[in-house]
């Protein structure tokens, strides 16, 4: 629930050009700026309790905790996955995806057979152009199973109409047994009920209600001024690279790069021990440059500096920031985002940062004053 406006701090004001925002180094970028791009790509932006399975809201509680901790990998991983998503012009609803198989985890494994951040199945993954074979299990690397992902993904996605429901099923049971299950009702891509398709298993029925659970957490979480202030921190862009012919090990590359040995070894669980290269290339997961490797220790630091201590600020793109006549306009709250402010006005974030002259990358900061007037937007 979003805080009542008398319990935050009035800031009077103040015109865009003068707010300096952290120029980012490359390698690195503002976890909030994830967060948004994760939104900004959301096929159902809105949470539909209708959907949503208490059960699984439950169950999937813990998963905004993790993304706030500055300890654990997950907000740089899901950084890397919702990029391939939006590149690949995919709903970032598949983003969820990982949560559900491996709780983001790149070397999980099942009893069953499946591993990875994406828990493929030996003969899904050489399907999918995923290299297994002894010595190495390119299942287990969060760069080739996250690209046979995401083509899996968009064959899903075009084959069933642009419904993600229905492809995240056909992504759990086969697209086959979903195509056979709407032959069966007389449905197709257009009309398909996906909860409504007969012979299905409980868990490809359940797949849906989980990936709708955690849209609608990560919805109630953002309301929170705490928890988005604890994504305002920068994190590792995380890159595929190429691992040199000569190298033997993840650690020599490490060394070699400047890299945190420990943080690649849990990145890259395919290449942690002795593995075989098969006369291929091979890609290592790691952040972008130097600069980011310790970002747990620079996270630490960036949070206990002092307000506006940050390096080479970069001013804001200017905009009209005073408000004239009737026109709407808001001023930006501590903990208020993109994503928030324009959901309050009816808008899609892309038409608020547009409406501002502000790139979809730009970081909102408080006491910036937003033009918000154009057709169709409440009060």
């Amino acid at each position: 629930m979003v805080a009542a406006a008398a319990s935050l701090p009035e800031n009077p004001p103040i015109e865009l050009e003068s707010v300096p925002v952290p120029k980012p180094a490359p390698s690195q970028r503002n976890g909030r700026q994830i967060y948004e791009s994760f939104r900004a790509g959301l096929a159902e932006p809105e949470c539909n309790a209708a959907a949503t399975s208490v059960r699984w809201k439950k169950h999937f509680s813990q998963a905004p905790v993790r993304l706030a901790r500055t300890n654990d990998d997950l907000l740089p991983l899901f950084g890397y996955v919702v990029d391939a998503l939006r590149e690949a012009d995919l709903p970032t609803e598949f983003a969820l995806i990982p949560f559900v198989e491996s709780g983001y985890k790149p070397g999980a494994r099942s009893a069953s057979g499946p591993a990875g951040l994406w828990q493929f199945i030996g003969i899904t993954a050489r399907n999918h152009g995923v290299a297994m074979r002894n010595g190495y299990d390119g299942r287990l690397s969060p760069v080739e199973s996250t690209q046979a992902a995401v083509r899996y993904l968009k064959t899903l996605n075009g084959m069933f109409g642009g419904d993600w429901r229905l492809a995240v099923m056909g992504y759990n049971a086969g697209e086959y047994r979903i195509l056979q299950s709407m032959r069966r009702a007389g449905m197709n891509a257009q009309n398909a009920k996906p909860a409504q398709l007969p012979g299905l298993s409980g868990i490809t029925y359940a797949y849906v209600e989980k990936l709708h659970a955690l849209a609608c957490i990560f919805q109630q979480a953002d309301d929170r001024e705490e928890w988005m202030r604890t994504l305002d921190r920068p994190v590792p862009r995380l890159a595929s690279q190429v691992l040199p012919a000569d190298i033997a090990n993840l650690d020599a590359w490490a060394r070699r790069q400047g890299h945190d040995s420990a943080l690649l070894q849990r990145l890259n669980p395919a290449l942690a021990t002795g593995f075989s290269r098969g006369g291929k290339p091979l890609r290592v997961l790691a952040p972008a440059g130097k600069e980011a490797m310790s970002y747990i220790a620079d996270t630490a630091v960036a949070q206990a500096a002092p307000s506006g201590s940050s390096a080479a600020p970069t001013p804001v793109r200017p905009i009209a920031a005073k408000s004239t006549g009737s026109a709407l306009s808001h001023t930006v709250r501590r903990g208020e985002s993109a994503w928030t402010i324009a959901r309050r006005y009816g808008m899609r974030p892309q038409q608020l940062l547009a409406r501002n002259g502000l790139a979809s990358s730009a970081i909102l900061q408080p006491g910036m004053v937003l033009q918000l007037e154009g057709d169709g937007i409440g009060k």
